[in-house]
């Protein structure tokens, strides 16, 4: 289960409203949660906005150092 995703569930209420607020279904949530899909670069900004921030972007997709650097580290 992606701790990620289940916090920011957590944050917003429900898969649903998450997926209503990324602009995606709840059945792509779904598989967010458990690990079948990554959050897609461009949905990346709705789910931190989704969260006021609580959530950012580095945590979403760490395996995009490029993209989504961690504000700690040097670019």
């Amino acid at each position: 289960m992606n701790q990620v995703i289940k916090t920011a569930i957590a944050i917003v209420g429900t898969q649903k409203e998450l997926a209503q607020a990324c602009g995606v279904s709840q059945a792509a949530v779904q598989k967010w949660l458990h690990n079948k899909a990554k959050v897609a670069p461009q949905n990346v900004a709705s789910l931190v906005k989704a969260t006021d921030g609580k959530i950012e972007a580095h945590q979403i997709r760490p395996d995009l150092p490029a993209l989504f650097p961690h504000p700690g580290q040097a670019a």
